[in-house]
């Protein structure tokens, strides 16, 4: 009847630009007289916006449509006796109510920067990647600084049962700009910074100062230097961009006071009042994200907030003024639409082939926040998005072996998807948020044990950690041949494990690598790159099945 995968039913696969015609062709048993009809609906709309006969044809019924407005919607297929049909999880349809097939409209000007086009990224957490031994000044006196480059990083609270993230190993911008070399060899084309602001917490969510590197990272020079050594190598820059909250303890809030009288908690007067959310502004009791008081909610809709963040001198195009290749947004699903647009909008004004990449965990064509169907890969907010969906998709082929799932998860993931964004997807196996790639294989699964349960079975066995390593090497290589940029996590190509923060952030263990895993990393990276059909190609299933999956 009817299969939304398959070219013989509709083309162009997929997402379509407004304005381009899409081809639906529909088939019913010989002898069946029944007319198919198209219901077409705008997403959040309980009537169809359209409700039309497919044309007979010789060999079935077609219709062309050309959808006129971007957005998201679904469609389905009523027979003219009122038999209703779905989708099915292959892409087929079936009898009866149930899901329907979604079509996502994207804007026709809709443009990628291709520099990035199937790149290979790699992922640092500052903090923990190399320390340069260069001297910082400035540095805050109630920072914790470990001894050994070797140690576990803290994972048990302080004495009042706080955990403040407040030691440090001192990994600096000098020492990723010395190791420029090894990352250029081991094929990498884009960095993607953890925060490098100024903040007072190892991993720097919580910014104090837009305007300053953190001292133990090192200076402006220091990042304006990293960005011109990488370019010449060719390798881009993307920065993490907070932009939902502070900390507390910053210059623009000072809660703690460590930045004098100022700020918007202690002078109902600081020019920054109104950049948070306050419940209660004559009580100084404010907004937070998802209630950390360490993290005071700014206001999104702040017309001076913006202007900071949005304007000719603001930080976005501050940033990327000095070297930056674009930026990575925190949390982008707590920003109004119309904030990413303007992000997005101050970028491409800076630089026009700057990357805008968000954190989004869920399907980003449909992902519905707060009440709201988003618009993020419509064409005028994000390039890209952190791909976790298609790394749940690739553990649990990894894990359970079922190719067809494996398949129709995919498959529906490009059916979605704008193609422009395709080859600039972030395709990751580890992060900073998540368990890293061999542990997630090869270790006990987590389940959502706490702390001390993962304290005790972060080290893997011999067998857990060969078992993860071999899987995490074929993901690794299911990453590299297909859309998007393959993300390695800093120190999962040298052997790191570690369950959940603070476990997965562990220091790069330099002296003390896997060199055979790197090197098997290393030789798919240079494939990839050496082979534009698997960076930028076509892309065709072959056949999946139980414990295989090819293409």
């Amino acid at each position: 009847m009817f299969n939304s995968l398959l070219a013989e039913y509709k083309t162009p696969f997929g997402a379509v630009a407004a304005g381009e015609e899409m081809t639906l062709r529909f088939t019913l048993p010989q002898g069946d007289s029944r007319t198919p009809f198209l219901l077409l609906y705008r997403a959040g709309q309980p009537q169809p916006q359209l409700h039309t006969p497919l044309h007979r044809q010789a060999d079935g019924f077609t219709l062309h449509y050309t959808p006129q407005e971007p957005g998201l919607y679904y469609y389905g297929f009523r027979l003219s006796d009122g038999t209703l049909l779905h989708r099915a999880p292959d892409g087929s349809a079936d009898y009866g109510e149930g899901q329907l097939w979604q079509l996502t409209v994207y804007d026709k000007a809709y443009d990628i920067p291709q520099k990035f086009a199937g790149q290979v990224m790699y992922q640092i957490f500052p903090d923990r990647y190399y320390n340069s031994g260069k001297e910082k000044t400035g540095v805050p006196a109630d920072r914790r600084l470990h001894r050994d480059w070797q140690e576990e990083p803290q994972n048990t609270p302080d004495a009042d049962g706080m955990f403040r993230c407040n030691d440090y190993f001192g990994g600096d911008l000098a020492g990723i700009t010395e190791k420029l070399p090894e990352l250029a060899a081991l094929g990498v084309g884009v960095l993607y910074l953890n925060p490098i602001f100024e903040a007072h917490s190892n991993h720097r969510y919580n910014t104090a100062d837009y305007w300053r590197i953190d001292p133990l990272l090192g200076t402006e020079q220091d990042f304006i230097t990293l960005c011109q050594k990488a370019h010449e190598r060719g390798i881009k820059i993307i920065l993490d961009g907070v932009f939902n909250h502070t900390g507390s303890d910053s210059l623009y809030f000072n809660k703690e006071g460590r930045y004098g009288s100022g700020g918007a908690y202690r002078d109902p007067h600081s020019p920054y009042r109104s950049w948070f959310c306050w419940k209660d502004a004559a009580a100084n009791v404010y907004e937070s994200w998802w209630g950390f008081q360490s993290l005071p909610k700014l206001n999104s809709r702040d017309p001076l907030w913006r202007e900071f963040l949005c304007g000719e001198n603001g930080i976005v195009r501050h940033w990327l003024r000095l070297g930056a290749d674009g930026w990575r947004l925190d949390v982008v699903d707590e920003y109004p639409d119309e904030l990413v647009q303007k992000i997005r909008e101050a970028a491409r004004a800076e630089k026009s082939d700057a990357l805008i990449i968000g954190e989004v965990w869920e399907d980003a064509s449909c992902k519905e926040a707060y009440g709201e169907h988003r618009q993020y890969l419509m064409g005028r907010e994000l390039d890209s998005v952190m791909n976790y969906p298609l790394r749940q998709t690739i553990l649990d082929f990894l894990l359970r072996g079922d190719g067809a799932a494996f398949r129709r998860r995919l498959w529906e993931l490009l059916e979605h998807y704008p193609r422009p964004c395709w080859d600039v997807m972030m395709n990751l196996l580890s992060s900073h948020d998540v368990p890293r790639a061999i542990t997630a294989l090869g270790g006990t699964p987590m389940q959502h044990r706490d702390r001390d349960w993962q304290r005790a079975h972060n080290t893997l066995t011999v067998a857990q950690y060969y078992r993860g390593r071999q899987l995490f090497m074929l993901g690794t290589l299911m990453t590299m041949t297909l859309p998007g940029m393959p993300c390695i996590y800093y120190g999962d190509e040298a052997g790191l494990v570690g369950y959940a923060d603070p476990f997965n952030r562990g220091t790069y263990p330099w002296g003390r690598e896997d060199t055979g895993l790197r090197e098997c990393i290393r030789q798919m990276a240079a494939l990839r790159n050496g082979n534009s059909a698997l960076a930028t190609g076509a892309l065709e299933p072959l056949a999946c099945a139980a414990g295989m999956a090819a293409w």
